[in-house]
């Protein structure tokens, strides 16, 4: 795979403000889907802003597909398509008429039919002519996706797309993001929904008060920092938990039935063999055994494990340039 987003040391620094982005580095290839992840504040936006041309690093440099962003923008625009978390939409613009506006900022020629297909799968070519304001954000929201992809880009961005979005309607979008990803483009995407970058991604980077604390492939992430719960059903309640297996870690649910247990996926040994014997050896009688293995939201908040300050979001210079580049 050929790398089509390359970012060297990144930096930003707002006047008066947080450092957003600390020499940040990352390469994502041609044709993966990347998540990144990150409490609110931690530089999310302004990579993303940064990446688009929307907002000036302090230090590093980023190329798209082999172009600066700074010598060659233009080039590297044509690239790109942006959703934005917020919905930006000239209100009495028809459906239509608004991607076709959009396609025409990148200097691409009229292609209805293209448009046509684009809005047919995304479930709006029965709206093409009613004027944004009557959709519902849902539907604004699918608007914006069209917009993006109005110009044919090679990558699409897209932050946090399925907020505010009800169940059915963030299913039918990512059905979309399948596609899209079958026909060769680059996603990358921001979002609070974790089983979606779960379900999703190719690879996961997470990034914290400005600087990536990782980036890897998804199942290498669950399998490194995940852990596994058994729970052991026993035949008959427990008065109280022995203290041998209280001083292993072991936990006795409320219905004094089953124990839970924690391992590691990674230590050679998991002592479950050696907790079973214990168990025999107490005259407790197993009725069944399950594992369960550690959500990406429990791997996620392992890693971001402070509580967020109660300060001014750092991405909050970054989103206004995200909302002129989409208005």
């Amino acid at each position: 795979m050929n790398a089509i987003i390359d970012v060297d040391r990144l930096s930003k620094q707002y006047v008066n403000g947080p450092k957003a982005l600390d020499d940040v580095s990352l390469q994502i290839d041609e044709g993966e889907i990347v998540a990144l992840l990150g409490p609110n504040g931690a530089g999310k936006t302004t990579l993303i802003s940064i990446i688009c041309g929307l907002v000036v690093p302090s230090g590093g440099t980023v190329r798209v597909g082999g172009h600066d962003i700074r010598t060659d923008w233009r080039a590297a625009r044509k690239l790109i398509g942006l959703v934005p978390q917020e919905i930006t939409l000239e209100p009495f613009e028809t459906v239509l008429n608004s991607v076709r506006f959009t396609r025409g900022l990148y200097g691409a020629p009229p292609d209805d039919a293209y448009l046509e297909q684009v809005l047919r799968s995304l479930a709006l070519w029965d709206k093409k002519d009613a004027a944004t304001r009557e959709l519902s954000g849902g539907m604004k929201r699918r608007v914006l996706i069209a917009k993006a992809l109005s110009h044919q880009p090679k990558i699409l961005f897209l932050d946090e797309p399925t907020a505010g979005v009800d169940v059915a309607l963030r299913r039918e979008m990512w059905q979309v993001v399948e596609q899209l990803r079958r026909d060769g483009v680059t996603i990358i995407l921001t979002t609070h929904y974790l089983e979606e970058a779960e379900e999703m991604a190719d690879r996961i980077g997470v990034i914290n008060h400005g600087k990536l604390l990782l980036m890897q492939p998804k199942d290498e992430l669950m399998g490194e920092f995940g852990k596994k719960h058994l729970t052991v059903e026993l035949q008959e309640p427990l008065d109280a938990l022995p203290a041998s297996l209280a001083e292993r870690g072991l936990t006795l649910s409320d219905d004094r039935r089953r124990l839970g247990y924690d391992y590691d996926t990674r230590s050679e040994r998991t002592g479950i063999a050696r907790l079973l014997a214990d168990l025999a050896g107490l005259g407790l009688q197993v009725r069944d055994v399950s594992t369960k293995q550690s959500s990406l939201e429990e791997v996620f908040m392992s890693l971001v494990a402070e509580p967020d300050d109660e300060g001014p979001d750092r991405d909050d210079a970054a989103r206004p340039a995200l909302k002129e580049a989409t208005a």
